[in-house]
């Protein structure tokens, strides 16, 4: 096993299976087939040809299209196609700076194949001249993704919020963060994949996603503790552990890993004399531009 390996895990998408989802004359996603043929039951907001799922163009504004998408995926939900409803509202857009075309719930984002945006922390302490990396561990009772190992922070990027202050927040609920810490978090890239979510997994569809990456050093004597009950523990690990456990296993979350790989290249313990596929590795983590590009 290698990083690249983990790298391939992400971007592991067949382009055959999908049709391009439209508003407003605008790719915006990327339907499954079989799911596309859900969409059938709803006349009124979609129409579905062989190139493409378009929402039909009589919704002509941000606040009609999420009206009418959100009675569609109340549905959905009701029947069982999307579990793990969050009550939380995500931008639909062609680019993470252009104007929303409308909102969907977060828990629907890959079945519509909608580029979703996030934020993953770092947290690390420096222990005698040696970088340590806080690593948490998700709860058993998280319905995506349940006792693999995460970032020390990492949330979703929901409309309406700043990504430092989302950053603040995330901080506080799942690791304890004081507001005065969480805010020197260093801003330090971006990275992006297209995943695939096997067929009977949570919740099904493409993540063609990009995570907001930042830094954060902590004191050495702060301990985290998670409030919001998404995260069952934390370690304190060196960079060798943390570097083992992202090559030669899958324990960590799949976009997770990535986080990590960056943050050891960046920080000089994966570096191009040592690693022979590192020019590969530096591609692989920033593989789509911002625009809702073909999977």
């Amino acid at each position: 096993m290698s990083y690249l390996d983990r790298i391939a895990e992400c971007n592991n998408h067949d382009p055959a299976l999908y049709r391009s989802f439209r508003v407003a004359g605008r790719r915006v996603g990327w339907l499954r087939r079989p799911f596309l043929e859900r969409l059938r039951d709803f006349p009124e907001v979609f129409q579905i040809d062989a190139d493409a799922v378009r929402l039909d163009p009589r919704l002509d504004d941000f606040e009609i299209r999420s009206e009418a998408l959100d009675g569609v995926l109340r549905a959905l939900a009701g029947d069982g196609a999307i579990p793990g409803w969050r009550g939380e509202q995500y931008p639909v857009a062609t680019g993470f700076t252009e104007p929303p075309l409308m909102q969907m719930e977060r828990a629907a984002t890959p079945l519509f194949g909608v580029r979703a945006y996030g934020v993953h922390v770092n947290g690390f302490v420096r222990d005698r001249g040696e970088i340590k990396l806080w690593v948490a561990r998700r709860s058993q009772a998280k319905s995506s993704y349940p006792g693999e190992l995460d970032n020390f922070v990492a949330g979703g990027q929901p409309i309406g919020i700043g990504l430092l202050e989302n950053v603040i927040k995330e901080a506080a609920e799942e690791a304890d963060v004081p507001a005065a810490i969480a805010a020197r978090a260093v801003a330090v890239g971006s990275l992006s994949y297209c995943h695939e979510i096997a067929d009977g997994d949570y919740p099904g569809g493409l993540k063609p996603d990009v995570i907001f990456v930042y830094d954060l050093e902590l004191p050495a004597d702060f301990e985290p503790r998670n409030t919001d009950g998404e995260i069952d523990k934390f370690y304190l690990w060196s960079l060798g552990e943390a570097m083992a456990a992202t090559r030669e296993t899958s324990d960590f979350k799949y976009n997770c890993a990535l986080v990590n790989i960056d943050f050891f290249m960046r920080h000089g313990a994966l570096d191009p004399d040592s690693e022979p596929d590192y020019l590969d590795i530096a591609r692989g983590l920033r593989g789509l531009p911002d625009k809702t590009a073909s999977p």
